[in-house]
């Protein structure tokens, strides 16, 4: 018995099948190859979004501290700021209905103080007022002496009189003073 089996057709669809299964090894390959590569990307672009996340933390955190750094600085008085310093103490009087004039100023024996002699006028009230902001001022300040004196004015118009006027000479220490 003769064998009538095709024998071109087999060969035929050999050759197909291990063209198919080597293309198909190829592509899973390529495919892996694929995977790894964006795996790493990502990887990669997962640390540099933790890395841009890390700058603005840090950006946002030098935008606080350099915010209270001013704050902290406006506590202070270094030696080329006493003009300001001055300036200031003297405007809070007639926020108060007082009148207040700086009369002296001197280095502390200890170098890192501040001494101011002052004067102020107006009722009593207005100096006790001007007395507490100077005490909630923002700047360290120790009181070394104060005279509160009573000094009585009579209006000339009419001969009344309109009120106690009050005199006080205040010593105070800057503590807070840079040299």
């Amino acid at each position: 018995m003769q064998n009538k089996f095709p024998k071109i057709p087999l060969f035929l669809s050999a050759m197909f099948f291990l063209f198919s299964f080597f293309t198909l090894f190829y592509f899973f390959q390529e495919i892996n190859n694929n995977n790894e590569e964006s795996q790493l990307k990502e990887i990669e672009w997962q640390t540099e979004m933790l890395r841009r996340d890390e700058i603005k933390m840090l950006d946002r955190s030098i935008k606080i501290i350099e915010i209270e750094r001013k704050e902290l600085e406006t506590h202070f008085a270094k030696s080329s700021d006493v003009v300001p310093f001055l300036d200031t103490i003297e405007r809070l009087a007639p926020q108060v209905g007082a009148k207040a004039e700086v009369v002296s100023v001197d280095i502390g024996e200890d170098k890192v103080s501040l001494i101011v002699g002052m004067k102020a006028s107006g009722t009593f009230e207005g100096i006790y007022k001007f007395l507490t902001l100077l005490e909630n001022s923002p700047y360290e300040l120790e009181f070394v002496s104060i005279d509160i004196q009573k000094r009585d004015v009579l209006n000339t118009s009419d001969q009344n009189q309109i009120g106690s006027r009050w005199n006080a000479t205040f010593k105070i220490r800057l503590l807070s003073f840079i040299p």
